[in-house]
């Protein structure tokens, strides 16, 4: 039957690339091509204007804020999964986030 064949993983894939190229085809007319126009190479601030020559900030600062992110998921993750009865495992996992978080934070 068609919709079976559908949803087999090959046809999904094969729909959603012909998906995706379609969609790149329509949006291809917004990108700038040689010719930039001030509207498409502004910086994008929330409709505010942005003056120009601002120093925008780096990824050390991004660095810190994506790691502590990254191991609270993973902590909650992991703490979802705990059994009822591995109250020892949850204090071994909230004792190395916190560890992790002091030296994250530590001040130099």
């Amino acid at each position: 039957m068609l919709s079976d064949w559908l949803l087999t993983p090959p046809a999904a894939f094969l729909i959603m690339l012909a998906v995706a190229g379609l969609f790149s085809l329509i949006v291809r007319g917004l990108a700038t091509h040689g010719n930039p126009s001030s509207v498409k190479t502004d910086s994008y601030a929330c409709g505010q204007e942005v003056p120009t020559g601002r120093v925008q900030p780096g990824y050390d600062d991004f660095f810190h804020f994506a790691f502590l992110f990254t191991i609270l998921e993973v902590v909650a993750l992991i703490l979802g999964t705990v059994p009822a009865n591995g109250i020892w495992l949850t204090l071994v996992v909230l004792s190395i986030v916190v560890l992790a978080l002091l030296i994250l934070f530590r001040r130099d």
